[in-house]
């Protein structure tokens, strides 16, 4: 064969390699979108800041580890990954719904995450509406439950703290005061108050502080004048030390008996000496359950020098019933909420069931005192665990 010819093969030879690794380059590109687009794209929008970032860090942590948990580490279902989108509400529900809202156009299927009952109550609807699913977080409004079928909660419910504080309340007297926030979480409690206790022939009569408010101190004085036979205290958020210290130097709680449920570890100092006269109900401390969920959990995070902590569960469950939802239903909403009805399921609480008539979920609660360690520290100490049959709030039908 002649000089040219020869060149002419080489020549050819090496096109049609170039051709065969361009080929082979665009058929690794085209399976790298093709697994990118068939991943689960779920949508998170909670706190990560404003008043309740504290409890935004909480879930978001136990949410990752609900996913390691429930996908034994590879973060995917059905051989898909989960593809997490977080949006942060800054704890404000003009901005949750905003942020909702961009994701659903986006085409998620799946949002989760409000950490305000507040954001919670507005992104429901914005679920109903657009048949998504919806999984709040650690928003306690009883008025979550119920609100449609498409909305599910992964903690507890007002109602659930006041059955557990119920727990606290023989040979207490008729008069009760409730001292909360004046927004929907407050609101909540004053209106579970008044079911449980009311229902029992007691007088309940509330005490509403604004969001804004930074002095507590007339609000302290309203109650030590009020002079009830019992203080049921429902607050949350970056005030609490303040509104504590508040009703200590008005004398609260020399006067009064007073319950409430015991906030993150982080506060468990601001109570001071009246920590010994506080009946604390609790919705999760990490030494209470004994299962091997939470087993699993306080071994994880010990390995980082953590312990879960109040809200962490949340998320936890929130994994949980995201990587359930999944597996049942794939990407159709409506399937994922058949698979979510009626499960039954242990998360680091304890037993869990998702009722079916309302997406209550039905949970264990506890009895926890403050002890004053020789360092001079409070630690827990767990009381009794309240069995879930004992808190279950009454069906509310969905709308």
């Amino acid at each position: 064969m002649h000089g040219k010819g020869r060149r002419t093969l080489v020549l050819l030879a090496a096109l049609g390699t170039l051709a065969t690794l361009a080929a082979t380059a665009q058929a690794r590109v085209d399976a790298r979108g093709a697994t990118a687009a068939s991943a689960y794209k779920v949508g998170v929008v909670y706190s990560r800041t404003g008043a309740l970032a504290a409890y935004g860090a909480e879930y978001i942590e136990g949410l990752h580890l609900g996913l390691k948990y429930a996908t034994h580490g590879t973060n995917k279902v059905n051989g898909h990954a989960i593809q997490l989108t977080t949006q942060d509400d800054a704890t404000n529900p003009a901005t949750a719904v905003s942020a909702a809202k961009d994701l659903i156009g986006q085409g998620y299927k799946v949002i989760m995450g409000s950490t305000s009952s507040a954001s919670a109550l507005q992104v429901a609807p914005l679920a109903d509406q657009n048949h998504v699913l919806f999984i709040s977080g650690p928003a306690a409004s009883d008025a979550i439950t119920g609100v449609n079928r498409y909305t599910f909660r992964s903690g507890r419910q007002s109602y659930q703290d006041v059955l557990a504080a119920n727990s606290f309340l023989t040979g207490v007297g008729r008069k009760i005061v409730v001292f909360a926030q004046d927004y929907a979480f407050g609101q909540g409690n004053v209106a579970a108050v008044r079911a449980v206790l009311g229902g029992k022939g007691h007088s309940v009569s509330p005490i509403l502080v604004p969001l804004t408010a930074n002095d507590f101190t007339p609000f302290a004085q309203q109650a030590n004048q009020a002079k009830p036979d019992l203080l049921f205290v429902a607050w949350a958020g970056t005030t609490t030390g303040a509104m504590w210290q508040a009703l200590q130097q008005q004398g609260v709680f020399s006067s009064t008996t007073v319950t409430t449920g015991l906030a993150e570890r982080a506060t468990w100092q601001s109570y001071g000496p009246a920590s010994a006269s506080i009946k604390f109900l609790s919705h999760y401390v990490w030494d209470a359950p004994k299962n091997k969920v939470n087993n699993w959990l306080v071994a994880q995070m010990k390995q980082r020098s953590q312990r879960p902590d109040l809200f962490t569960p949340d998320g936890f469950n929130a994994g949980l019933m995201l990587v359930h939802a999944l597996q049942k239903g794939g990407d159709d909403p409506d399937k994922m909420v058949s698979a979510l009805e009626g499960w039954k399921f242990t998360g680091p609480k304890g037993s869990n069931f998702i009722r079916p008539q309302d997406h209550a979920l039905i949970q264990p609660m506890f009895q926890v005192a403050l002890v004053k360690q020789k360092n001079g520290k409070y630690t827990d100490k767990v009381l009794k665990t309240i069995s879930p049959g004992n808190v279950q709030p009454p069906v509310t039908p969905f709308k």
